[in-house]
């Protein structure tokens, strides 16, 4: 039998909504809009002194859903795969947004409505925007070598931890700038609301993953060093045993990222051309 309702909301968060229905002030919020998609809003907001994000799912609807299936996609119809998510990321030890808050109401997956609520990370980077001028001006040799494997190492643990997160792109990795003050490379994994889980991420969910994750790199200055490196740690284990035993696989990987990124150059070219 379906949950019809489900909510997980603290009490210290309750306590600083308006008294009455917790789930309706809480798909009512608003603060400073960083995605509004047909059916989910994302949204930053400050409460108590805190500064938290809201995702609020507001019901896809039949055509969207069906539209999913007839392209062979699962259709996102709320909060509860990012929520899981999150659960299943602080598991396998990868850091991500820290859960605060989630709910749910009704059985109608057309029309349920649902919100989740994390913690703000503070000042942090996305890999994007950090390695956006790196092809001009590359970063200090021991910097990057260091970035790669912690990205490597990541990607690792959430394949082979039954994860793929379906938009792994470098947009969705962010740096904590106050550790790396520190001389610590520390990244969050963000962006949830896709990922997959399973006993075992197949072959072909773990190749179109890396694959975005290299063409979302393409344009960043690596050299083929960089990408071997990755590789290495990736599987962790020698380059040679994984070039010799993977061709095929890595070959796919290219294929799909050259076909991202001219699908990408082709988009961007119509919009510049209206």
């Amino acid at each position: 039998m379906f949950k019809k309702n489900s909510e997980i909301i603290p009490q210290t968060l309750r306590e600083q909504l308006p008294a009455g229905d917790t789930f309706a002030h809480i798909m009512g919020l608003r603060g400073e809009v960083f995605r509004d998609m047909p059916g989910r809003l994302t949204l930053n907001f400050k409460l108590g002194g805190q500064s938290y994000f809201v995702k609020q799912h507001f019901g896809v609807g039949w055509r969207e859903i069906f539209k999913n299936f007839l392209t062979l996609k699962l259709p996102i119809i709320g909060a509860k795969t990012e929520k899981l998510a999150i659960e299943k990321l602080n598991q396998i030890g990868i850091p991500t947004t820290p859960l605060i808050a989630f709910g749910e109401k009704g059985c109608n997956p057309a029309t349920k409505q649902s919100f989740v609520i994390t913690q703000d990370l503070g000042d942090i980077t996305s890999l994007e925007t950090l390695c956006a001028n790196w092809k001009n001006k590359p970063p200090p040799a021991r910097f990057k070598r260091r970035l790669i494997v912690a990205v490597a190492k990541i990607a690792q643990k959430l394949h082979d931890g039954g994860m793929n997160h379906r938009d792994f792109y470098i947009c969705h990795f962010c740096l904590d700038n106050v550790a790396l003050k520190h001389d610590e490379i520390k990244l969050y994994l963000i962006d949830l609301h896709r990922v997959g889980i399973a006993q075992r991420v197949s072959v072909s969910a773990r190749m179109k993953d890396i694959a975005g994750l290299y063409f979302s790199a393409m344009d960043i200055g690596l050299t083929k060093r960089d990408y071997l490196r990755f590789l290495s740690v990736y599987r962790q284990q020698s380059l040679l045993k994984t070039l010799s035993n993977e061709r095929g696989f890595w070959h796919k990987v290219s294929l799909r990222a050259d076909e991202l990124y001219k699908k990408f150059q082709r988009k961007y070219a119509v919009r510049d051309l209206s």
